[in-house]
């Protein structure tokens, strides 16, 4: 994995950040130790894994699409909180193609120097990438039927 690496405004403070959308499975030891350094004291992790139910069904798999900028939206989002919360260090990693139950399917580390403020950044890349990612996902059922979800 590469990093991105921007600078928050005016600092001169190289904040880095590595931010991905990948078809391979998500190195968690890799985004652990791109956010933990002898500065950042506290690293919060976050898995999003593929669970086996979604409101009462069964779910077998999951098929995520990515937009073709997906990847930059999600370094620019890494890297916009990242200049908001200097000193900090920010993994992020969204899977695309089909995933099975149990997969994780997204995944963030953060490194800060305290623990409030990684679970913080943490919250919030989550949060917002949810939210804005143009990465669109296709549930498939039991009964074999599906459905997209976040989906315009």
């Amino acid at each position: 994995m590469r990093p991105v690496t921007t600078f928050a405004s005016g600092s001169g403070v190289a904040q880095p950040v590595l931010a991905l959308v990948s078809a391979t499975a998500i190195d968690l030891d890799a985004l652990r130790a791109h956010a933990t350094t002898p500065h950042h004291g506290a690293v919060v992790v976050f898995e999003g894994i593929v669970r086996d139910h979604d409101h009462g069904r069964a779910v077998t798999e999951l098929e995520y699409q990515a937009h073709p900028d997906a990847a930059a939206f999600l370094a620019r989002t890494c890297a916009d909180i990242a200049a908001e919360h200097p000193e900090t260090r920010i993994a992020a990693v969204h899977r695309h193609g089909v995933l099975a139950v149990g997969d994780v399917a997204f995944a963030v580390a953060v490194g800060t120097a305290h623990r409030g403020p990684a679970f913080e950044v943490c919250a919030l890349v989550v949060d917002r990438v949810k939210a804005e990612l143009p990465i669109w996902k296709k549930q498939t059922f039991d009964d074999g039927t599906h459905e997209w979800v976040n989906f315009a």
